[in-house]
């Protein structure tokens, strides 16, 4: 965080139903802060600061937190898709009906509706015992959420309990998350799985880097180095692929050399006396972002055309 830029965080108004299932699940690396209404992204943080939850009142309590990554409008499908249970529901159709409980909307079995989704990384939820009380100017007629400030005395107080509630709880072996606290200063939040399929649809605008598809249901984000194989959950270790060009990428059959041209293994044509389809887009440059540090890594990509593509 830069010098003229003061510390914050945000407290958000959380559901109660949401907060209870995440709480009773351990090992959780990123949780979808999900917002029914679907109609404005979340832009009260940057990438990295804190948002703790708070229940509904007359539960006035702060509960936990995580940190920000980034704020997108999604339909509701492709949420679950990306983050299943860590959207709060046991199911989909918890999940939706919740939502449209919210909404007063009529059901909508396919969720094709969007709804704000706030991405948080490193999640923790304290123990009821650890509950902190929200701050007196915290008025309960607030629906969505307030922005503290760590310079004013209300802020670092309401930080400082939280932190020490929730490091006391380490002590006495209480929760499995690591302790993510200090002052809440801008870091580099570290993606999960379904975080990463989020900015990657987004940094490749919703569209095949190969073919441009831009039927949503049929894009997936592909990891250039698998996690198995020592890979991370990061922007410059995916492309955005059709299912198909998906599936024969992990598996060798097509790559993306380091130059940026799509390349078609021999071995297509060979192992299954077919391939136009994908023969037809050999050697074409695919379409990458325009932010250089969102573009795939030379480094990944030579690995994948030296390791994986069949040649």
């Amino acid at each position: 965080m830069s010098n003229d830029v003061p510390p914050r965080y945000y407290v958000a108004v959380t559901d109660r139903q949401w907060y209870g299932f995440l709480a009773t699940r351990s090992g959780l690396d990123e949780v979808n802060f999900w917002q029914p209404g679907g109609t404005r992204v979340f832009r009260a943080l940057e990438p990295g600061e804190p948002l703790l939850f708070k229940l509904h009142h007359p539960e006035h309590f702060i509960v936990g937190g995580g940190f920000f990554v980034r704020s997108v409008l999604l339909p509701v499908y492709f949420a679950w898709d990306a983050f299943g249970e860590k959207n709060g529901a046991p199911s989909f159709e918890a999940m939706r009906q919740r939502i449209e409980r919210y909404r007063r909307t009529p059901a909508d079995p396919a969720g094709t509706y969007l709804i704000g989704c706030v991405l948080l990384s490193e999640p923790f939820f304290l123990a009821r015992e650890d509950w902190v009380p929200a701050p007196d100017d915290f008025h309960p007629n607030i629906v969505q959420g307030k922005t503290y400030d760590m310079r004013s005395q209300t802020g670092r107080r309401l930080w400082d309990t939280v932190q020490a509630r929730w490091r006391a709880a380490r002590v006495e072996g209480v929760g499995e998350q690591e302790v993510p606290f200090g002052d809440p200063v801008l870091v580099r939040p570290r993606l999960g799985q379904g975080t990463f399929r989020v900015l990657v649809t987004e940094t490749y605008r919703r569209r095949c880097a190969v073919t441009q598809e831009k039927v949503l249901p049929v894009l997936e984000a592909a990891h250039i180095r698998p996690v198995s194989a020592g890979g991370t959950h990061r922007i410059d270790n995916g492309l955005l692929l059709r299912t198909d060009i998906h599936a024969l990428f992990d598996r060798g059959y097509v790559t993306v050399a380091p130059d940026g041209r799509f390349r078609v293994s021999r071995r297509l044509r060979r192992d299954f006396d077919n391939g136009e389809l994908y023969y037809r887009f050999q050697g074409r440059e695919v379409w990458l972002p325009p932010e250089a540090d969102y573009r795939p890594s030379r480094r990944l990509l030579e690995w994948h055309a030296d390791t994986v593509f069949l040649g």
